[in-house]
């Protein structure tokens, strides 16, 4: 049985010991695009940490439908926060590109742009990024590499989608940033039209190994092997001199 309790005070406790070891004094930088996780995440910091040092960045490329979400949660833990557009630096990439971009390549290029950002806030003001994934997107490679998948803590990204909601209301969140529909905020679809399967099913199938849909089930383990690579350090050859 989950915790949420237990697991959010450790999950504090865990982000104030990276802070005293990795960066005393340090801010926590967190894009925030909405979402429950950014949203979670964010909250976790301010209780670690205190509101003055953590910092929001808020990343529309052009207009972003939700982005009401992103200043209902920067108000509602009234932590400072930065509203930087990406577009121009979007379209200029695009634009100055020899040839035209792969769909795959455009959908992935914003969120590798909003991490740039973030670093560029974080080395600006005395910070340390927070990566905002949670355990069943990176489990079936549902981040993009070099792009939300990484950051310099994680706190939530052994996490389900439950746990997260769970702790979400925990710490007093509004509902609807805990229970608003997942999407990428790329392609206009949710996630779970995106990835074939509910997220329900994959807590399940993660914590329990259990799935009533088989074909379901070989499509996670597709996708959770071809994306394994995401989620580990870069092969280096080694000369053994």
């Amino acid at each position: 049985m989950f915790n949420a309790e237990k697991v959010k005070n450790e999950c504090v406790q865990w982000i104030r010991d990276f802070f005293e070891n990795n960066g005393k004094g340090c801010n926590a930088v967190v894009g925030i695009s909405g979402g429950k996780d950014s949203s979670i995440v964010a909250a976790l910091c301010v209780e670690a940490l205190g509101k003055d040092r953590v910092i929001g960045v808020l990343m529309p490329n052009g207009e972003q439908a939700d982005i009401d979400m992103a200043k209902l949660l920067v108000e509602h833990l009234g932590i400072r926060h930065f509203i930087v557009n990406i577009k121009e630096a979007f379209d200029g990439i695009v634009n100055a590109m020899p040839f035209e971009l792969s769909e795959q390549s455009r959908v992935n290029l914003a969120p590798r742009i909003r991490m740039s950002t973030l670093y560029a806030v974080s080395q600006s003001h005395n910070g340390r990024v927070a990566n905002t994934c949670n355990l069943s997107e990176d489990w079936v490679g549902y981040s993009t590499r070099y792009g939300d998948s990484v950051g310099d803590f994680s706190p939530c990204s052994m996490l389900t989608v439950d746990e997260m909601k769970q702790i979400g209301r925990l710490i007093g969140l509004p509902s609807v940033l805990v229970d608003k529909v997942p999407s990428d905020g790329l392609c206009g679809k949710s996630d779970e039209d995106n990835l074939g399967f509910t997220y329900a099913e994959l807590d399940r199938y993660i914590r329990t190994g259990e799935i009533d849909d088989l074909e379901h089930k070989a499509l996670i383990d597709r996708k959770h092997d071809m994306n394994l690579f995401k989620l580990q350090l870069m092969p280096a050859f080694d000369p053994k001199l």
